[in-house]
């Protein structure tokens, strides 16, 4: 997901129940901005329907629902990242809608930003395709996380499989 974020400490704790709302902007131009309010602390990310507008939209949703609410940053890897939106302060999973489709590949494109220290990304599973509600801070570069774009055309110029090209 593009999106900027603004302002987290480094002090966030496991069972962090958050309150998310979306803010309201002064300029019709300006990107939406969703403030969290936690029991850390609040911070506000920007988010870029330009860069990656299905899943943006899909994120904006969730905090219209309500979906956020009463939530907990429930995996907190040092280091790393900062996981959230799927359970509630009894660690019950929350329910969700289905999936959007990945759209890093076209944010990077667009010259959305990549998952440096500051940004919200969509939490997914192996399936590049699963990302729901949930999401995650990167707190330090995980630039390893970041969609590769493929040239059109076969970037391998040939296969060599046990001596064979192919």
């Amino acid at each position: 997901m593009s999106i900027k974020f603004f302002g987290i400490g480094r002090r966030l704790i496991l069972t962090t129940a958050a309150t998310i709302s979306l803010c309201a902007t002064a300029w019709a131009d300006a990107p939406p901005r969703v403030k969290f309010a936690t029991s850390a602390g609040e911070f506000v990310v920007e988010v870029y329907p330009d860069k990656a507008p299905k899943t943006v939209e899909n994120f904006l949703q969730y905090v219209r629902d309500k979906h956020y609410d009463g939530t907990i940053f429930h995996r907190v890897i040092e280091n790393f990242m900062v996981q959230g939106g799927g359970f509630d302060a009894k660690f019950v999973q929350k329910k969700t809608r289905a999936p959007v489709a990945h759209e890093g590949r076209e944010a990077l494109e667009k010259g959305g930003p990549r998952n440096t220290v500051g940004t919200l990304a969509m939490a997914r599973t192996n399936d590049p395709h699963s990302a729901s509600a949930q999401f995650f801070i990167n707190v330090k570069d995980n630039s390893f996380l970041d969609p590769t774009v493929i040239p059109p055309g076969d970037p391998v110029p040939r296969f060599e499989y046990r001596g064979r090209v192919f």
